[in-house]
């Protein structure tokens, strides 16, 4: 019995000091990226239903500053073509083949919208942010879009509007892949690939450019 005490303790340590490596190069990553352009894929899964719903496009980020909200840029292709744009907790959602946008915030935004704004800003948090917010364990290692990573489990410390979230972390600190739970048990995972880190990327690019006659819909 003592045997089996020692060995789970000296698991849980050294747990504990593979977390702390993780959480120091998820924090050196947050403080040298000033800016990403990727490929992103989207995968909503209704729990009650057993179904999924998968998106892809490419995404253009600004992380949060102290100067600035979040930017973020998705431009959805597939099924069919979107564009959204978060700038801080507000979002703008065009949907060309309906001739409106959609406009809210981020964390009242409805399922369908195609928002990832949650599983988003995990990528601007720091280290003491992480956990002053969450409390985080490490699960192991997983591949996750053909790259070796770390899985980590982030638990609310306060009440959100979900129940948990997961991050899949590269070597270099770099988390390419968010699961967000609902406390429906629905999720939505966000998976980055073909990164490009700290290219020029100006704010403008954030603006959409819609036709007149657009319908905009408070969501």
């Amino acid at each position: 019995m003592t045997m089996v005490v020692f060995a789970a303790s000296a698991a849980e340590v050294n747990g504990q000091g593979v977390l702390r490596e993780i959480l120091n190069r998820m924090d050196t990553m947050n403080k040298s990226l000033v800016s990403l352009k990727a490929d992103v894929r989207m995968d909503k899964m209704n729990a009650q239903l057993g179904e999924s719903d998968t998106t892809t496009g490419t995404a253009s980020y600004l992380p949060k500053t102290p100067k600035r909200g979040m930017y973020a840029r998705i431009d959805w292709v597939k099924p069919v073509q979107e564009q959204i744009v978060i700038i801080g907790d507000n979002y703008k959602l065009y949907r060309p083949r309906l001739n409106q946008v959609i406009v809210g915030r981020v964390d009242k935004a409805q399922k369908d919208n195609k928002v990832p704004g949650n599983a988003l800003a995990f990528m601007s948090m720091s280290k003491a942010q992480l956990q002053e917010n969450y409390s985080v364990s490490y699960i192991g290692q997983e591949t996750a879009g053909g790259s070796q990573t770390w899985h980590l489990e982030l638990i609310p410390k306060v009440k959100t509007s979900y129940k948990s979230a997961e991050l899949w972390v590269d070597s270099n600190g770099m988390p390419i892949q968010s699961k967000i739970i609902e406390q429906n048990n629905d999720s939505t995972t966000i998976l980055l690939s073909n990164l490009q880190k700290n290219i020029t990327i100006n704010a403008n690019d954030f603006n959409l450019v819609l036709p007149k006659g657009v319908k905009q819909i408070q969501a």
